[in-house]
């Protein structure tokens, strides 16, 4: 007799237990099979179909541009034409080259870059003065600051009466 009483049964038992759970594992091996099975089906199909013919493609002359270490190390990339790129310079910006130029078309002398990154200067430390928990506008600021220096410091060396033109030019000490 069971716990249960005569008339009545337990409504599973040990062996139904198994079997479902025996069920569920062939179904679970069932189910991977044929998954494999599609799988080797798909890739059959897709190397058949790299048979086919494809339509020609239109060739795009490039100009040939220095290696990067990304096309070194074996990665491939897209090859894009490239194309005239003209930045818009703002007035602000044009008034600082013209004044500090050293001839004219001038925009990469020691000068003309000290004064352009003090202007930058100025504004980031304004920007910081109202934000002083910005961080990351901080570590730029660095970044431009020791820059400068790195410029000045080339100008100094280069030829001192200009370093310390840009000097008095600028009011740096």
């Amino acid at each position: 007799m069971s716990a249960l009483g005569a008339g009545t049964q337990a409504p599973f038992s040990i062996n139904t237990m198994a079997s479902k759970t025996a069920k569920k594992t062939a179904e679970k091996k069932e189910t991977t099979k044929t998954k494999t099975t599609n799988a080797t089906k798909t890739t059959k199909v897709a190397k058949e179909s790299k048979t086919l013919v494809a339509p020609k493609a239109v060739k795009v002359k490039k100009e040939p541009s220095k290696k990067t270490s990304r096309q070194d190390s074996g990665h491939a990339t897209k090859a894009t034409p490239k194309t005239d790129v003209t930045q818009v310079i703002s007035p602000e910006k044009k008034e600082i080259i013209a004044e500090f130029a050293v001839k004219s078309g001038d925009t990469g002398s020691p000068e003309v870059q000290v004064a352009l990154l003090t202007n930058r200067i100025e504004k980031l430390v304004g920007h910081l003065k109202t934000n002083p928990h910005d961080n990351h506008s901080r570590r730029g600021l660095l970044g431009i600051v020791s820059k400068r220096r790195r410029l000045l410091n080339y100008l100094e060396k280069k030829d001192i009466k200009r370093f310390t033109a840009i000097k008095s030019k600028l009011g740096l000490t």
